[in-house]
């Protein structure tokens, strides 16, 4: 007897922002999800945007948001409105039993995040941060070569830049230099990345300190366009990064240990959807004359048959899966991570806020 396919999550998206356009693809690429509606201010832009991202005939267009939560074939949202906008419609997302698939930022503090995930988890909801890359598996490949005590051994240091250079139509127009609408710039569109990064690699440990660097960078509204931070552990680990909207695309972790590093050049988006490359490494001694080193550097090539925004989805939507037909718990380790790099991104932002003195991480 044939068993029947899985159900697919039904997906409706509040705001047609460009990010939702891969995000939208994902959907659709994602095995276990499809998308049933989308929402915007302006029922026209909703309909094309249906249009011209292939959404199945049968997904419903809007003309405002709330409608798209008050559609009872909806189950989960995505949310890639501005970051000022989160707090209202992922509570109410949470609030109408949507599971909220939440674009980063996720919130303008600590505070507002807290507030999502109460309404989150008092209603049963699963919540997940659309940070793609770490749903990638050559991320999973790095994490095993860092928990190698032999070839990789403890922790030291890590450094992590993400920056792009978008133009100046970027720098006049763009909701993420708008302070009504993005208030936390480059540190919370480009240092989110560099801060999850330097958690993940730590295990999700939190800095003791947080202490801004002195070059940073603003725009005419004070919203920042560049920054710098160090963190400092309890165990004597550094890290540090940079984040920029004014500087060469680059995407790049290295991570430091007693016995091996590793090196990602791509980490927020591979330069080729298929495959995530990474360099390792490990025991390295220079050679005779100290003329090279040996061994010499490792390539691994992590290949993939989806996209990791769609392994997003995927994993999103299997979650939400056990919840509606198992009757499982939500899981909880999404909403830590979001809330652990949430509180480094206000620490550094305080930093800043006080003339660059280190900023206690309180929990």
């Amino acid at each position: 007897m044939a068993t029947e396919p899985p159900r697919r999550l039904r997906f409706g998206i509040i705001g047609c922002a460009n990010i939702a356009k891969k995000v939208s693809r994902a959907i659709l690429l994602s095995p276990n999800s499809t998308i049933v509606a989308i929402g915007s201010r302006s029922l026209d832009k909703a309909v094309a945007f249906a249009k011209e991202n292939g959404y199945p005939a049968s997904a419903k267009a809007y003309g405002s948001y709330e409608a798209v939560l008050d559609d009872p074939n909806v189950d989960a949202v995505y949310i890639p409105l501005p970051t000022s906008l989160h707090l209202q419609w992922a509570v109410l997302a949470a609030r109408k039993k949507k599971h909220v698939l939440l674009e980063k930022p996720v919130a303008l503090n600590v505070g507002e995040l807290d507030k999502i995930l109460e309404a989150c988890e008092s209603s049963g909801v699963q919540y997940m941060d659309a940070t793609m890359w770490m749903h990638h598996p050559r991320t999973a490949e790095m994490k095993a070569f860092l928990s190698d005590s032999l070839r990789f051994g403890q922790l030291k240091a890590v450094h992590s830049i993400f920056s792009y250079n978008s133009g100046t139509d970027f720098l006049k127009n763009d909701i993420r230099v708008k302070p009504d609408l993005d208030a936390l710039g480059a540190l919370g569109d480009t240092g989110w990345y560099c801060i999850r990064a330097i958690l993940w690699a730590s295990d999700y440990q939190l800095p003791k300190t947080v202490t801004a660097l002195s070059n940073v960078e603003y725009n005419e509204s004070g919203v920042i366009l560049s920054c710098g931070a160090s963190l400092q552990f309890r165990d004597n680990k550094l890290a540090t990064f940079y984040c920029s909207f004014l500087s060469n695309l680059t995407m790049e972790i290295s991570v430091l240990g007693s016995n091996g590093y590793l090196r990602v050049h791509d980490f927020v988006i591979p330069f080729q959807e298929s495959v995530g490359p990474f360099y390792v490494n490990a025991n390295t001694k220079f050679a005779e004359l100290s003329i090279g080193i040996e061994p010499a550097p490792t390539e691994y090539l992590i290949e993939t048959d989806l996209p990791q925004e769609a392994l997003m989805v995927k994993e999103f939507a299997s979650l939400v899966g056990k919840i509606k037909e198992n009757g499982s718990e939500t899981e909880k380790k999404w909403g830590e991570i979001s809330r652990k790099t949430q509180l480094v991104v206000d620490a550094v932002k305080a930093s800043i806020e006080k003339g660059f003195e280190p900023i206690e991480v309180i929990v």
